[in-house]
Formats: structure tokens, sequence, C-alpha cells
């Protein structure tokens, strides 16, 4: 229930859901209050233009990207960790669940680094009502057909980067790793190793997938469907790292 409560709450808070809320906002006070409301329609129109081109939603996740760095340069790192993405759920061409996109880049990241550290893999996520195979034996099936890698732990209880960092110490814990290479999205590096450093591991960060922006300045400018997606992005890592430091200030 609080994962349902959290994806809703989080699909109105960042673009375009939030966006949305300002123009019903200003449809409701068209009458009684206009230039209220044709103030909220050109805050919604300018806010959908910057926030859907790639200056502004790169520049935004730059904000939350460690400086690129080699993690095989520490080879102190006990363990590879590899957090879930998302599933493609029912594909079609693979005649079931399979891992989507953001998965399989994250994988693939993973598998670079056990060839060259050759350093235990974890791969960790749980399951969700549309795909009720658990992320990670997904992940653990990629890695070892696609890419021929070991994967020793499956964390499969997580639906959230908490759950994945506390999922992660129980099983780790066990065999005494608390030093972690961490790999996720460059963007999520942040609020993942936040949680994780919080349930008790050392983290040597391996983000992969840096924004970076266009070649062509032009395109820097140009609305797209992809730069809005990634300005949700940040907006979600943003409100999540807020709220992960208040649960766990209160001890949740």
């Amino acid at each position: 229930m609080e994962w349902v409560i959290g994806k809703t709450l989080g699909a109105l808070l960042v673009p375009p859901g939030i966006l949305i809320v300002v123009l019903l906002a200003a449809l409701a006070l068209t009458w009684r209050r206009p230039p209220l409301a044709r103030a909220l329609v050109m805050f919604a129109v300018v806010a959908l233009y910057a926030l859907s081109t790639q200056f502004v939603s790169v520049s935004l996740l730059q904000l939350l990207q460690p400086e690129p760095r080699d993690p095989a340069a520490d080879r102190t790192g006990q363990a590879i960790v590899v957090l879930g993405g998302g599933t493609y759920a029912t594909a079609p061409e693979y005649g079931g669940d399979t891992v989507n996109a953001l998965t399989l880049t994250r994988i693939r990241y993973a598998a670079h680094l056990y060839r060259v550290l050759k350093k235990p893999v974890l791969a960790s996520g749980g399951s969700y009502k549309a795909s009720p195979i658990p992320e990670a034996r997904l992940m653990r099936q990629a890695l070892q057909t696609e890419f021929q890698i070991p994967v020793q732990w499956v964390e499969e209880a997580s639906t959230t980067t908490l759950e994945n960092a506390r999922g992660s110490s129980r099983l780790l814990g066990e065999s005494g790793v608390r030093r972690i290479y961490l790999v996720t999205h460059a963007w999520h590096m942040t609020r993942a190793r936040y949680v994780f450093e919080q349930a008790g591991f050392t983290v040597i960060p391996a983000p992969t997938a840096y924004a970076v922006h266009s070649p062509d300045p032009l395109q820097d400018f140009l609305p797209s469907a992809q730069a809005l997606v990634y300005s949700g992005w940040f907006f979600h890592e943003v409100i999540g790292l807020g709220w992960y430091h208040l649960r766990i200030a209160f001890g949740r």
C-alpha cells in the first residue's frame, strides 16, 4: 500500500503531473479570479517548455550526478550490488517478463565491472503487480544467460531504493560484506548511496548512463518527450531523497 501511495503522489508531484495540477487549478479559478488563472496558465506553459528542453533537464540531472571516476581503480570492494530499474512485463518478443531498458543499462555495467574486478554480484529488486516475477530474478537471468556473469545473491523482496539497501544489508551481512561497488544510474546515485550508507555499507559509487548535453546546441533548446522524462527523474530523485531523510530521521 505504501508503494502505491508513493507512486500516486509521485505522479502528481513531478512533471508532467504537477503541471496538469496547475492547469486544473487555473481552470477552477477562471471565473472567480481570472488574473490568477491566466498567470497559472502562463507559468504552466513556460515551465512545460523549459522542462521539455535538454538544456534544462540535463542541467538538472547533472546536479545529482557524481563526478565521473573509475570505480575499478579502488580494488577494496567486496561485492558488486546492482539495483533494478524496472521490468518489461509480458514482453511478446521474449515470451514473458524480462528487464526493461533502465535495468539492462545497469546490469550491462555490472557485467563490465565483474570482468574487471572479479567480485561477486548481488542483484536487487522485488516484484510488482505488472510483473509477479521478482525483478532480481530477471536480472540474474539476463546476467547469466546474456552476459555470462554469475550472480551470487538475489535480493527479491524490495520495491524501493530504501528496501534495496536494507534487504541487501541483511543478505550481505551474513557473508561479512560491508564494502560494495554500487551500480545504478548516475542521476540515481545520490539517493542510492545515501540509503546504502545508512544501511551500514561503505559505498564505492559505480554510476552509469550519465546525462550529457547534446553536441548540437540547437538540440538543447528544442522540446522533446525524452527531456521531459529527464526532468521528471530529477524531481522524483529530489522528492525521494527528502522523503528518505525524513523516514530515517524518524526511525522508519
